[in-house]
């Protein structure tokens, strides 16, 4: 019998299972996780945190992190803000120190957060490392259409084919893979992306059906994160249909590559709101590209669960 205490958190509705692996003991199979990620007949979330010892000395902590299907993913944005909460919040790391760096698949990340009257941390602002643009490093098979300020070749709104009609994506990887598309007239979209009577609108976009044909576009050898976004007055709209999860109701990496995208496309400046279904998540990408994304971690219930007993 197998019987793991957990804790659900969730970054601008973006949730997770957090479990402590400090053991580094604990081995799941896919079909465990997605019975753990189930929303009827498990906890649900979009996808499981093992808390692992950094192999670096001064090391705070490794997140590794596994989707709701079973897939290992590189990094993940709203998850690394809670694994910083989990670490926070439980002594790991010291609620004084006001700053410590977690360890991804994707690299190291820093880390600085602010804590409440209980000494809980409440906000993260995380140094999400520079987007890559080059073909190669998303990875895809298009070709560069385009250039970067700093003369990097990278895929500026290139139209993929798809049943509806081509729709145009900038690439980005920020440790896991990207495709941004600007929609600047909805009404332009093909009917089959709505129901019948709906405002065409990104909100009633079929995310579920274009967002998942997308994601597995021969373009993509590893597949891809596709994001779908529309420019407003107060920010960035985005709604991201996540590699190997489905729709979420927020993604970091994918707030970061859709502002990259947008600094790229000059559709936004240096410091950009994004708005998730979830929440709001504030980027900031300076003058030598570094991006930090800033955003709350919320924990919901802790536990304990037997997964044995799990419907796999």
């Amino acid at each position: 019998m197998r019987v793991f205490e957990f804790v659900k958190m969730h970054g601008c509705g973006n949730d997770f299972i957090v479990i402590d692996d400090y053991s580094e003991e604990i081995v799941l199979s896919a079909e465990e996780v997605a019975a753990l990620c189930h929303r009827e007949f498990g906890i649900g979330a979009d996808g499981v945190i093992l808390v692992r010892p950094s192999k670096r000395v001064q090391g705070g902590a490794y997140m590794h992190y596994i989707n709701s299907d079973g897939s290992l993913a590189e990094m993940c944005g709203n998850g690394v803000r809670c694994f910083a909460k989990y670490l926070v919040d439980r002594g790991f790391v010291a609620a004084s120190s006001k700053h410590f760096v977690a360890d991804t698949l994707a690299g190291q990340r820093p880390i600085r957060f602010e804590v409440d009257e209980d000494e809980k941390l409440s906000v993260a602002s995380v140094a999400m490392g520079c987007p890559e643009f080059l073909p190669e490093k998303i990875p895809t098979t298009l070709l560069a259409n385009a250039e970067t300020k700093n003369g990097i070749p990278c895929i500026k709104e290139a139209p993929l084919a798809s049943p509806w009609g081509d729709f145009p994506f900038t690439c980005v990887s920020m440790g896991n893979p990207h495709a941004v598309c600007f929609v600047d007239d909805f009404a332009a979209l093909s009917n089959e992306l709505f129901e019948a009577g709906v405002e065409k609108n990104l909100e009633n976009l079929n995310l579920a059906r274009v967002g998942s044909y997308f994601e597995k576009h021969p373009a993509f050898p590893q597949k891809a994160n596709i994001e779908f976004a529309c420019v407003g007055t107060n920010g960035i709209s985005v709604r991201t249909f996540e590699r190997g999860c489905g729709e979420t109701l927020a993604c970091g990496t994918g707030a970061c590559a859709t502002a990259a995208a947008a600094i790229l496309t000059k559709r936004a400046n240096r410091e950009v709101d994004i708005i998730l279904r979830g929440g709001t998540l504030h980027i900031l990408m300076d003058e030598n590209d570094h991006i930090t994304m800033t955003g709350p971690a919320t924990e919901v219930f802790s536990g304990s669960i037997e997964i044995d007993q799990l419907a796999l």
